[in-house]
């Protein structure tokens, strides 16, 4: 396989998100569905929203379970959040995001049944992997598309492949390729320097990010950004990279000004604009 590893960096930023048309309204960037969110699980799907919210994305819906719509609305507002017509929110999406705090209970699989019969660009994280890698082989090559994003961390990488987290740990880069050939589409493997493997053989590392980093929710925020990309129109294998750089430069930046210990998730949101429209971030 290749090894030829693209480094991603600010100039990746103008050349993907150029300057946006005098005539654009919110329908020209996409509409983002987040699912999850479970009984006690909430943060999570609402993290991955909010961060959809703050990358770009044309509108963004979460579906949940309802004792977290108030949260939801009054975290972020400009979120749509419901828990009931599944089907017609799916509908109505052009990007989803699905595992976030979903679970695996029978209300997180019945919706993952739906999601992954779906034809539309699709992000799988968390809980929707742990789904993915219970399923038969044969099932998962069914399922196979381009236009998807898989966002595992050395754990979820192991169940996906049916081998060891220190055998991920081993030969990254031969782990992320691996898992791009079986699964599809585009995979970042998270951890120092995430790769990201994408079809045709296109490899990418990244070199931002900070020990920080390693709290709760940051890979929900890292979720919403890329499916936010996505939605504005960028390949699977370009959303994942760029969304990784993105999301590791704003923790580099939180954490130069105030340190790496108690860096926590949402604190990475401000300086995403500034990064998103190429401006320094001081």
């Amino acid at each position: 396989m290749s090894s030829n590893i693209q480094t991603v960096d600010a100039h990746w930023v103008k050349r993907l998100l150029p300057a946006r048309p005098a005539q654009a309204h919110k329908g020209y960037f996409g509409h983002v569905l987040v699912i999850g969110g479970d009984y006690g699980y909430g943060g999570a799907a609402i993290m991955a929203a909010q961060s959809a919210a703050h990358c770009g994305a044309g509108l963004v819906s979460l579906y949940t379970r309802q004792e977290h719509i108030s949260a939801m609305l009054s975290r972020q507002p400009e979120v749509m959040a419901n828990h009931q017509h599944f089907t017609e929110m799916l509908n109505r999406a052009t990007v989803v995001l699905a595992g976030p705090g979903l679970g695996l209970s029978s209300w997180g699989k019945a919706l993952l049944v739906q999601v992954l019969s779906c034809d539309k660009p699709l992000l799988l994280d968390a809980d929707a992997l742990n789904y993915l890698a219970s399923l038969p082989a044969t099932d998962q090559q069914r399922m196979q598309r381009d236009n998807r994003v898989l966002t595992p961390h050395p754990g979820e990488a192991a169940r996906l492949l049916g081998c060891t987290t220190p055998a991920i740990e081993h030969d990254r880069i031969a782990a992320v390729q691996q898992l791009q050939l079986q699964f599809g589409g585009t995979v970042l493997l998270k951890g120092l320097a995430s790769l990201i493997a994408g079809p045709k053989q296109q490899l990418a590392r990244l070199n931002c990010g900070n020990p920080g980093m390693a709290s709760a929710g940051m890979g929900d925020v890292l979720s919403g950004i890329i499916a936010a990309l996505l939605a504005q129109g960028l390949s699977s294998f370009h959303a994942a990279a760029l969304g990784g750089w993105l999301h590791g430069s704003a923790a580099d930046a939180v954490a130069a000004k105030r340190g790496e210990r108690g860096l926590l998730a949402t604190a990475i949101l401000p300086p995403l604009q500034k990064l998103l429209n190429g401006k320094p971030v001081k």
